[in-house]
C-alpha cells in the first residue's frame, strides 16, 4: 500500500475557490473518480473527484478554506495499481517527482458567419470542447430569440451523469434563432443558435465556464448571486418537462434524485446557500414514502374515491383584493420569509400536541425583586427568563427525552443543555441560544440573555449565536396573552411558551389566597414523548419556580 497526494486538478480559469461542501471523511473507502468535495467560485460549483481508489487516510482541507490548482486536499492510503486513470498534473505519491503536463485542449471549432447583408452577419454558435464528454443533455435554456447577448454570456446549461456546465456565447449579438431545446443532447461542434452581431464581435477561442476535466463536475450558478432556494409556489412535478430553473445541488446529488424519481424543486436544501445534499433527498423521500409529504404531483391529483384516501390540497385563491377597496402591498422581510418555511415544515411533519398549566411564581418573583434591588447600584438586572431557562435546565436534566432529537431511526441524547430564547426584532422573531446553561449562574444568563436580544435587534447576531439548541423558551409574557400553542423548533422534540403573569385567588385548603401564576404553554413532539411525560415535566417544572431551592437537587 502506497500513501497518494490527491490534489486539485486544472479547475479552469479560477483561483482561490471556496470549499463549500466536503463529500468522504478519513476512513471512507474512495473509488476512483468519486467526489471527495465541492468547491464554489462566484460562477459555480464543481466537485474535485479523487484520482485513486483506497482509504481516506486524511483530509488536508475544511468547510471555508480556499483552494487553488495544485492544493493537497487529500492523503489515501492506495495500491499501486489502484488509480482507473492517470493523476491530474502534480498529483501522485507523497515525495514522488511531479507528474508531466497535460497534452493542450483541442481549440473548438470556431464560430462560422455567414454573409447576411449590410454591415452585421448572421453568426453560428457552436458548443466547443467540453472534455471527455458524450452525448450530454440540454437542461436549461438561459435565453430565448430576441435577447442581446454579450460575448462569453452563458446561453444553455448541460449536463452529463457527472457535471453540469454552462455553454458561453463566442460572439456578442441579437440571438435571431436558437437550434436546441431542453431535453436535447448535444456534443461538441454541434449547433446552439444563430445570432446577428457584427464581425468584430466574435471571440476567439470560446470555452464553457468553468471546462471540467477528467471528470470533476460543477453545478450551475447564476453569476449574478445566490440561487433562490425553491419554494411551494413551484408548479406540480413533471419529469419530462424540466422547470427551467435548476435547482442548488451537485451533479452527482441530481443523478441521486433522478434515480429515485425526486423532484428535486420541492426539496428544501440544508447546505450553505440552500445548497440540496444527498441527505436533503433522502429525506424527502422517506417522508413520502411515511405519508408525512407529498409531492406537488400527487397532492394535485383528487381522490379516486373513499374517505379514507387522503385528499388533494386545493389550490392557493387568487383574489382581486383591489376590487374590495384601497390595497397596499409590501414584500414579506427576508428573515419573515425564511421564519416561515421553517414553520410550515416544522407544523406540517411533527405531530404536535400542547400541555396547559399555571407555575406559582409569588415568592419567585419576589426574589427576583429584592435582587434587583440590592444589585441595582451594580447595574445587575435579573428577568424571569433568566430563572425559567435555569428552572429548564433543572426539568430537562430529569426528564431527558426532552433534551434528544430525531435522526432517522435513532433518538439522540444530548449531554449538553443549551436553551434558545425567541426574541422579538423589528424584523420578525428571532432564536438567540444561550450555550451551556447549566454551567453559568443567573446572573451571567440575565447578562447574556440582554446582550443576544440587543444584537437580535440590531441585526448583529450571527449564525454561531443562533446554532445548537436543545430546548425553546417563547415568552410573551411583555405583550400579554393567556396560552398558545408554540410550534417546535426542529430538530428540537419540545418548547415552552410562557404568557404573561398575573394574581389570582387561589384556594390554600382553607381560604383564597392572592398568588402570581404564569402560565405555560409546553408544546411536543408525540413521536418522542407521550402524554404522562409531558404532564410530569410541567409539573416539576411547576415546582422548581413555586420553590427554585430544587434546582439545588
Amino acid at each position: 500500500m502506497a500513501l497518494v497526494e490527491i490534489k486539485v486538478p486544472d479547475i479552469g480559469d479560477f483561483a482561490e475557490v471556496a470549499v463549500i461542501e466536503l463529500l468522504a471523511k478519513p476512513g471512507d473507502t474512495i473509488k476512483a473518480e468519486q467526489s471527495l468535495l465541492t468547491v464554489e467560485s462566484d460562477k459555480a460549483s464543481m466537485e474535485i473527484p479523487s484520482s485513486h481508489g483506497g482509504v481516506l487516510k486524511e483530509l488536508k482541507v475544511k468547510l471555508g478554506d480556499k483552494v487553488a490548482e495544485g492544493t493537497v486536499i487529500a492523503v489515501i492510503e492506495a495500491a499501486a495499481a489502484a488509480s482507473l486513470s492517470p493523476p491530474p498534473p502534480g498529483e501522485g505519491r507523497v515525495g514522488a517527482p511531479p507528474s508531466p503536463a497535460p497534452a493542450p485542449a483541442v481549440v473548438p471549432p470556431p464560430p462560422q458567419p455567414s454573409p447576411n447583408g449590410g454591415g452585421s452577419q448572421a453568426i453560428e454558435v457552436r458548443v466547443p470542447d467540453i472534455g471527455d464528454f458524450k452525448d450530454v443533455s440540454v437542461i436549461e435554456v438561459l435565453v430565448k430569440p430576441g435577447d442581446t447577448v454579450k460575448v462569453e454570456q452563458s446561453l444553455i446549461t448541460v449536463e452529463s451523469d457527472k457535471a453540469s456546465m454552462e455553454i458561453p456565447s463566442s460572439a456578442a449579438g441579437v440571438v435571431r434563432e436558437l437550434k436546441v431545446k431542453v431535453g436535447d443532447t448535444v456534443n461538441i461542434g454541434d449547433l446552439v443558435a444563430v445570432l446577428q452581431g457584427q464581425g468584430s464581435a466574435v471571440a476567439a477561442s470560446p470555452s464553457p465556464q468553468p471546462s471540467p476535466q477528467r471528470g470533476e463536475g460543477e453545478s450551475q450558478a447564476p453569476a449574478t448571486g445566490e440561487r433562490t432556494p425553491p419554494t411551494a409556489a413551484l408548479p406540480p412535478h413533471d419529469p419530462t418537462a424540466p422547470t427551467g430553473t435548476l435547482p442548488h445541488a451537485s451533479p452527482s446529488v441530481r443523478k441521486f434524485a433522478r434515480e429515485l424519481g425526486v423532484p428535486l424543486e420541492e426539496v428544501k436544501g440544508s447546505g450553505p446557500k440552500g445548497r440540496i445534499t444527498q441527505e436533503d433527498v433522502q429525506a424527502f423521500t422517506k417522508a413520502v414514502m411515511s405519508g408525512e409529504a407529498r409531492t406537488k404531483a400527487a397532492a394535485g391529483k383528487a381522490p379516486a374515491g373513499g374517505g379514507g384516501e387522503a385528499l388533494g390540497l386545493l389550490p392557493w385563491p387568487k383574489v382581486d383584493f383591489a376590487k374590495f377597496g384601497a390595497i397596499e402591498r409590501k414584500p414579506i422581510p427576508r428573515i419573515k420569509k425564511i421564519s416561515a418555511a421553517n414553520l410550515h415544515r416544522n407544523w406540517v411533519m411533527i405531530p404536535h400536541v400542547t400541555n396547559h398549566d399555571d407555575a406559582d411564581i409569588t415568592e419567585l418573583e419576589a426574589f427576583r425583586v429584592q435582587l434587583n434591588k440590592e444589585n441595582e447600584k451594580a447595574g445587575i438586572k435579573l428577568t424571569m427568563l433568566a430563572f425559567l431557562v435555569k428552572a429548564c435546565v433543572a426539568a430537562l436534566k430529569k426528564y431527558p427525552d426532552f433534551n434528544s432529537s430525531l435522526d432517522g431511526d435513532d433518538l439522540v441524547y444530548k449531554n449538553y443543555w443549551n436553551i434558545g430564547f425567541a426574541a422579538d426584532t423589528p424584523n420578525g422573531l428571532m432564536v438567540p441560544v444561550i450555550k451551556d446553561a447549566d454551567r453559568k449562574g443567573i446572573v451571567q444568563i440575565a447578562q447574556e440573555t440582554a446582550e443576544l436580544a440587543k444584537k437580535a435587534r440590531d441585526g448583529k447576531l450571527s449564525p454561531a449565536d443562533m446554532s445548537g439548541a436543545t430546548f425553546t423558551i417563547s415568552s410573551l409574557g411583555g405583550i400579554g396573552g393567556r396560552y398558545f400553542s408554540p410550534i417546535i423548533n426542529a430538530p428540537e422534540v419540545a418548547i415552552l411558551g410562557v404568557s404573561r403573569s398575573q394574581t389570582e385567588p387561589v384556594w390554600d385548603g382553607k381560604q383564597f389566597q392572592p398568588r402570581l401564576m404564569l402560565p405555560l404553554s409546553l408544546s411536543w413532539d408525540h413521536r418522542v414523548v407521550d402524554g404522562a411525560s409531558a404532564a410530569r415535566f410541567n409539573a416539576y417544572l411547576g415546582q422548581i419556580l413555586a420553590d427554585f431551592r430544587r434546582v439545588l437537587l
